[in-house]
């Protein structure tokens, strides 16, 4: 009987269980197209509105405010989401409308509110109300957004300032910028509705401006006419015979 001599390689080798079937996470790894791994999603991350303010170079869209609180307040207004909101706060700055006027309504936790030449909320601009532009912007800590009455398209020259987010505004009411710098000014602006010795704008002006522009003045409204009333025609039954 022949014997079968087996290299002592191979020996070596079986006991190292080299010559064994290739377990199957390697049969995967040679074929990665077979029996991929599911993949896992990644939870989505929360979406917050984003207020991006203009680019510093951009003076022609930053508004400052010196309070009589103690400094300045800069604004980036925004006239990519309220064109015609924006427009008229330049107007009315040109106009040096807001000089002077107090913060006539401040809410602890909630906002500030001035533009009102009478100072009691009830005033406003001699140029006609804006057009509502309700959009995405949120009410944020430092939102500047326009008032208004209950009514949407009643906003002319009032806006406020929130001290803290207040999102039920959102969609609701015309955000046309947000403070950027001077905020702690903002925080210093008298309490009350109205409050007893009020804040006020010592000085609105448009950085592209610069602090000392020349007021340009709002136009005249053209003077109402007053329509004569109408008179009846006369009753041909009661004319005079000629």
């Amino acid at each position: 009987m022949k014997l079968l001599v087996i290299p002592v390689f191979v020996l070596a080798a079986l006991s190292l269980g080299l010559g064994a079937p290739a377990p199957a996470f390697a049969k995967l790894a040679a074929n990665p197209h077979r029996h991929k791994a599911a993949k896992v999603k990644a939870a989505p991350v929360p979406t917050v509105a984003t207020v991006a303010p203009p680019a510093a170079n951009d003076t022609a869209n930053i508004l400052n405010l010196d309070l009589s609180t103690g400094g300045r307040v800069v604004i980036a207004l925004r006239p990519d989401k309220a064109p015609n909101h924006v427009a008229r706060i330049k107007q009315l700055v040109r106009a040096h409308f807001y000089d002077g006027l107090v913060f006539h309504r401040v809410i602890e936790g909630f906002m500030a509110q001035t533009g009102d030449p009478k100072g009691t909320g009830e005033g406003g601009s001699s140029l006609p109300d804006l057009k509502a532009e309700f959009n995405d912007l949120p009410h944020l800590r430092g939102t500047v957004s326009a008032a208004r009455t209950d009514a949407p398209d009643t906003a002319n020259s009032q806006f406020f300032i929130c001290f803290l987010p207040v999102m039920k505004l959102d969609g609701k009411y015309t955000v046309f910028g947000r403070v950027t710098q001077g905020m702690p000014f903002v925080d210093k602006i008298e309490l009350g509705e109205p409050p007893a010795n009020p804040s006020k704008i010592i000085h609105a002006w448009m950085a592209a401006d610069g602090q000392n522009a020349v007021a340009v003045p709002l136009p005249v409204p053209a003077p109402v006419t007053a329509v004569p009333p109408a008179v009846p025609a006369a009753d041909p039954a009661a004319a005079p015979a000629k």
